[in-house]
């Protein structure tokens, strides 16, 4: 193999392997949007259940 193929081999390779790392980076950020949607929408509702919780308190004990 002539230095002119194995330049054009060695290019190849690299574009491909820094094609795959970016699609891998890509899916593990949307990984971690997905988490992070989670645990907002868990800690929304915690938020309301804990504010159910306070006004059933109140309601209970006449407090307003």
């Amino acid at each position: 193999m002539d230095s002119t193929k194995a330049s054009y081999k060695a290019g190849e390779a690299k574009g491909e392997a820094q094609s795959k790392t970016e699609k891998m980076m890509g899916k593990g950020g949307d990984a971690c949007q997905s988490v992070k949607e989670s645990c907002q929408d868990a800690g929304e509702q915690m938020k309301a259940k804990a504010q159910g919780a306070v006004d059933a308190a109140k309601d209970a004990t006449g407090n307003k």
